[in-house]
C-alpha cells in the first residue's frame, strides 16, 4: 500500500509539473524565463545546502545565479538575429565561467563554483533554445528526450531487472533500464522530430542523448552519496528536490544548445 501511495504521489506530482512546464514553454518569453530562473535558484539552493555551505556563501551563490538569469533576459528579445544570439550565448558562457571562478575564490570552495556552472549552463541553454526560429519545438524536443529516458528506464528496469548499471552510485538502476530509456528516447524523440519537422539529425539523437541523461542522473546520485542525503530537497512531492528532477536535463540541454549554437545540429532558415 505504501508503495502504491508513493507511486500515486509521484505520478500526480509529475503530471502537475509537466503541465506547468509545458504551459510556460508554450507561452515562451518572460513566462519561460521566469520558470527556468526559479528552478535555477532552487537548484543552487539545494547544491549549497547539500555541501552545508555557510549562509553568506549560499546568499552570494544565489545572487550570482540571479545575476546570470537577469543577463539571460537578453535572449528573450526577439529582435536579435541568429548571429547576435550566438554571440550572446558565447558571452553568457564566458560570464558564467567568470562568476563561477569569483564564487570559488571568494568562498574558498571550488565545489560551490562548480555548482554555479552546473545550475546556470542548462538554464541558459533552455532559454537560448526557446528563442530560436523553431524554439518551441527545439526546447520541447530536448525535454521530451529526458522524460522519455526516465519513463523508459523506470518501466524497463522494473519489468526486466538484471545486472546493475552502477550499484555503488544508484543501486536501483540496471542495464536493462538504460537500454529501455535509450529505446524510448529514440522512438519518441524520432517521432516528435519528424512530426514537427526538425532537421533529420534530431531523429537520430534520442539514444545517445539518453545515455547523457542517465549520466547526469548518476552524477547527481554520486553528489547525494557524497553529501549523505537521500534526496537533494523536498520541493517536489514524490520526486525530491529540483536537482533530483532535473539531473538528466543538465547534460542534454547543454549538449543540444551547444549543437544549435555552433550550427552542428540546426541552422535557422
Amino acid at each position: 500500500m505504501a508503495a502504491n501511495s508513493e507511486l500515486r504521489t509521484r505520478v500526480i506530482s509529475g503530471v502537475i509539473m509537466a503541465i506547468v512546464a509545458l504551459g510556460a514553454l508554450a507561452l515562451g518569453g518572460l513566462a519561460f524565463w521566469a520558470l527556468i530562473s526559479l528552478l535555477a535558484l532552487a537548484m543552487m539552493f539545494e547544491w549549497a545546502s547539500m555541501m552545508k555551505a555557510a549562509r553568506w556563501k549560499l546568499v552570494l551563490a544565489l545572487l550570482l545565479v540571479a545575476a546570470m538569469q537577469a543577463y539571460a533576459l537578453l535572449f528573450v528579445d526577439h529582435g536579435y538575429f541568429a548571429s547576435w544570439q550566438r554571440l550572446l550565448a558565447v558571452q553568457a558562457v564566458d560570464l558564467a565561467g567568470t562568476c563561477a571562478i569569483l564564487l570559488a575564490v571568494v568562498t574558498f570552495s571550488a565545489r560551490l563554483g562548480g555548482g554555479l556552472l552546473y545550475v546556470v549552463l542548462p538554464a541558459l541553454s533552455l532559454i537560448y533554445l526557446r528563442q530560436q526560429d523553431q524554439g518551441l519545438w527545439l526546447a520541447l524536443w530536448t525535454l521530451v528526450i529526458v522524460w522519455a529516458t526516465d519513463i523508459g528506464a523506470y518501466f524497463a528496469g522494473r519489468a526486466i531487472g538484471g545486472p546493475k548499471l552502477a550499484p555503488r552510485l544508484s543501486p536501483n538502476k540496471t542495464w536493462a533500464g538504460l537500454i529501455g530509456g535509450m529505446i524510448a528516447a529514440q522512438l519518441i524523440g524520432g517521432a516528435l522530430g519528424w512530426m514537427v519537422q526538425l532537421p533529420h539529425i534530431f531523429w537520430l539523437l534520442g539514444a545517445p542523448l539518453a545515455v547523457a541523461a542517465q549520466g547526469g542522473d548518476l552524477f547527481e546520485s554520486w553528489l547525494k552519496r557524497r553529501s549523505g542525503v537521500k534526496d537533494s530537497g523536498k520541493l517536489l512531492p514524490g520526486h525530491g528536490g529540483a536537482l533530483d528532477r532535473l539531473d538528466g536535463v543538465v547534460p542534454v540541454a547543454i549538449l543540444v544548445a551547444a549543437g544549435v549554437a555552433t550550427g552542428m545540429l540546426y541552422a535557422p532558415a
